[in-house]
């Protein structure tokens, strides 16, 4: 993927992390996911009282085209200020597989970033073929 589209893409879920709502980790994730006609969508986790009812930002981003018409996607930027890279959740590499194996990844912080495939993330996901 192209340095500039990177960027583009990192820098949209920096500024996603900047509206997060998570009074309880206290850990602001943003993601910004880019269709294959070159829309981007971005998302940012949304916590609740009952952990179980948290929204992540990979999810609310993928939503967000979704709720436009958007199933089919190039690459996904998850942002979170820190040492660490901020890889999804299970629950969240569960839910991306849904959309395909085909696409990028991309996680960062406020220092370096990674790109890997999605079927690196996750090699072995569940999927729609499986319940045939």
């Amino acid at each position: 993927m192209e340095d500039e589209v990177i960027d583009k893409l990192i820098r949209r879920a920096r500024s996603a992390a900047d509206n997060a709502y998570c009074p309880y980790s206290d850990y602001p994730v943003g993601a910004a996911v880019l269709t294959k006609d070159g829309t981007i969508y971005s998302g940012c986790n949304v916590e609740n009282v009952s952990l179980g009812a948290t929204i992540c930002a990979e999810r609310i981003a993928v939503g967000s085209a979704i709720a436009d018409g958007y199933t089919d996607f190039e690459a996904i930027a998850i942002f979170h200020e820190g040492r660490d890279l901020p890889y999804p959740c299970g629950l969240c590499r569960q839910f991306l597989s849904e959309f395909g194996k085909d696409w990028e990844v991309i996680v960062a912080n406020g220092f370096t970033y990674e790109e890997l495939s999605f079927s690196a993330l996750l090699p072995h996901a569940f999927e729609p073929e499986e319940l045939k």
